[in-house]
């Protein structure tokens, strides 16, 4: 073996042992959402010699560890750290408290003068999901068209619709979206659905951050349809009401005609008894003119005084 040979072979060694410094840097990648804690681990090989410990966000140092002392002060209030409570070498995790936009990017873990190890942070943002409008009623086969809005995401989210809780196809809906200044995303679809039976119409959105998607939902409420399916929230028997509403109309139009009829009744005197009356006053007259020899009092009343 020549010279060169045995340099280069030696060479190799050695970066490979300084390549080994720094077990591990985990996770590799993280993606939080914004405001949400991020944490990284940087684990020193154990036969490492290390003196400090330096973080960097973005290629910029942020906090500073000594093996001897521990964490040192930082000017940063919105990052510390902590040794790894579950490992038995150097490990130790760095804590971002609070993270934001601007803190997404490399993050590096750097054994001064020995290694360095980077990893990469994502920050998205979670907006806001609204399906315009209240619930809708329909005639069964009418089409019924649904908007949903998502504001204030980023990055661009993904957005679905569930009808019945079943997804609906991507090519039954369209999807756009528009970029503010601010680097955020504002996503608007449309969805027309064909009415066959009462169900809640959904609207999912997400990033990769959330580990279940936001949802605003409405009810769509079939008007042809009388059977109520147990489990379902939104079916309202509409035909079913609107009948016995009509029937208890019809009833209380029927109660009110009989007592106006009797009350009536009651005020109007019936025309025997008048006939009887006209009768009875013929014949007093009649009596009082033979008592007094034909002549009668035109203003007696055979009914006594009536008052004053």
């Amino acid at each position: 073996m020549d010279i060169f040979s045995l340099l280069a072979l030696l060479l190799s060694y050695r970066i490979q042992a300084v390549g080994a410094q720094i077990q591990l840097l985990s996770p590799a990648t993280l993606t939080v959402l914004r405001g949400e804690e991020a944490r990284f681990t940087c684990s020193p090989s154990s036969s490492t010699k290390w003196t400090v410990m330096v973080w960097m966000l973005n290629n910029t140092a942020v906090l500073t560890i000594s093996k001897d002392i521990g964490v040192l002060p930082s000017i940063n209030p919105n990052v510390t750290a902590e040794k790894d409570s579950g490992s038995r070498d150097d490990s130790w995790v760095f804590v971002l408290k609070n993270t934001q936009r601007h803190n997404q990017g490399p993050v590096t873990c750097d054994l001064q003068g020995i290694d360095r190890k980077t990893a990469s942070l994502f920050v998205q943002e979670k907006g806001s999901v609204k399906v315009v409008g209240d619930d809708k009623l329909a005639f069964k086969g009418q089409s019924v068209l649904f908007e949903c809005q998502a504001v204030g995401w980023y990055p661009q989210p993904t957005l679905e619709w569930q009808v019945h809780g079943k997804k609906v196809s991507q090519g039954e809906y369209n999807i756009s979206s528009e970029e503010s200044r601010k680097s955020l995303f504002a996503v608007t679809s449309n969805l027309t659905v064909k009415a066959a039976k009462s169900s809640p119409v959904d609207c999912l959105v997400s990033v990769s951050a959330l580990t279940t998607p936001l949802k605003s939902s409405v009810c769509l409420t079939v008007v042809a349809e009388v059977m109520q399916e147990e489990g379902d929230d939104c079916i309202v028997p509409l035909a079913v009401t609107a009948s016995l509403s009509a029937l208890l109309l019809l009833l209380l139009l029927c109660i009110c005609t009989v007592l106006w009829y009797r009350q009536r009744r009651q005020a109007k005197p019936c025309p025997q008894e008048a006939i009887i009356r006209f009768d009875q006053s013929v014949s007093g007259r009649s009596l009082v003119a033979e008592a007094t020899g034909g002549k009668v009092n035109l203003g007696y009343s055979s009914e006594g005084p009536t008052g004053p």
